[in-house]
């Protein structure tokens, strides 16, 4: 099985997203979603999918949906986490992007977390679940702004093994 990495942005209270958007423009972050992403699987919900309304370049997209009869030309379309992870099965790391209630499912299954946390807030209707910082170790965290002077902080963890 690959390994299972969640990539995210996430502001104050845990906001992710707004009406299937993302309710702020991080043009610094979408560079550091595509560096990681390139050339894996991206695994994403169906309403993740729509909200991006195209297949991203150089990625293999995989959507996880309940409708069986949901095609999308040139993407992978599955009907769970489990089964997404099987069709990625071959990469190294494979990359969950959303939405919530992926997130949710994956977050009990992954190995890293790449977060982006941002320091503002902003109303939302889609959260990230709460992390138990007992099971993960920060590995990586660079502290940035934005050139619209947006503070924010790239935070990768690694699963803590136990032993």
């Amino acid at each position: 099985m690959p390994k299972l990495s969640l990539i995210v942005a996430i502001a104050h209270d845990g906001v992710i997203g707004v009406n299937n958007t993302l309710p702020w423009h991080l043009p610094e972050d979408l560079k550091r979603f595509r560096a990681l992403t390139m050339g894996h699987h991206i695994i994403m919900g169906r309403k993740t999918y729509e909200s991006l309304n195209r297949l991203l370049p150089g990625r293999t997209t995989v959507i996880v949906t309940r409708n069986p009869q949901y095609r999308v030309e040139g993407a992978l379309v599955c009907g769970s986490l489990p089964d997404a992870l099987t069709q990625s099965a071959g990469d190294e790391e494979v990359f969950l992007i959303g939405g919530a209630e992926l997130y949710r499912e994956g977050l009990a299954q992954a190995d890293r977390l790449y977060i982006t946390e941002i320091d503002a807030r902003f109303d939302g209707d889609a959260f990230f679940p709460q992390i138990d910082v007992g099971q993960w170790q920060l590995v990586a965290e660079e502290r940035h702004v934005s050139e619209k002077g947006l503070a924010f902080r790239y935070l990768t963890y690694d699963r803590k093994v136990e032993n």
